[in-house]
Formats: structure tokens, sequence, C-alpha cells
């Protein structure tokens, strides 16, 4: 998989596509990596995709009510944000071989800047 927890992506599809600024102009939504699941191939990413939940009331939360949170997104909806460029980058896989000789995989950028991310 080519999205990490922590990472910086942008949604490049579906229905958090776009959002509105201060100013109210729509800009692409980016968002922080929260929690990847490799298995179902989804991501769950910090301000996008909120669904509203029913909870009953508990010893933690007396009130209950509905509650608004995140549900994960496919991964093939979001694009790593390249830190250099502030752009959506498509993402490479780079070996390289250590001072002991161990190899290593790197995620690289597949554009101009070819910027390492990690």
């Amino acid at each position: 998989m080519h999205i990490k927890s922590g990472d910086t992506v942008v949604v490049i599809a579906g229905k958090d596509k776009f959002s509105k600024d201060k100013k109210g102009n729509l800009v692409p939504t980016t968002g922080k990596v929260l929690k990847v699941f490799p298995a179902e191939n989804k991501v769950l990413v910090e301000g996008v995709n909120k669904v509203k939940k029913h909870q009953k009331p508990t010893q933690a939360n007396q009130e209950g009510g509905i509650i608004e949170v995140e549900a994960p997104i496919d991964a093939s909806n979001v694009m790593l944000l390249n830190p250099k460029t502030n752009k959506p980058v498509r993402v490479g896989i780079k070996v390289v071989e250590d001072k002991n000789g161990k190899t290593k995989k790197i995620r690289v950028a597949k554009d101009d800047t070819h910027y390492e991310f990690d």
C-alpha cells in the first residue's frame, strides 16, 4: 500500500473531493491519515467522509445522541501530498542498500522532484 498513517493526502474522488476555504472558494480537500486498513485497501482521513452515528447513553457519554465520526475511504481515492511542491503526486518504490548490505524500500515521488518520503 502506498499510504501510511501520518501522511498528508489529497482526496481525488468522491463526495469530499472539494471543500470550501474561509473565503468560500472550492479547494481540494486535504487531511492527515489517521489509520490504514491494508486488508480492505481503505484509509481513515481526518475530517473526510463524516457520517452520523446514533449512540446510546453510556457511562462515558451520559447524553448519547447523534455524533459525527470519520468513516474509512478507499485508498485509490487519495493521493500523497508532496511537501516540497504542495501538490498531489504518484508514488513509486525505490530499493536502496544500507551500509550493512541490507536492502530497504523507500517511497519516492514520481514527479521531477523525486522527493523521498519517510
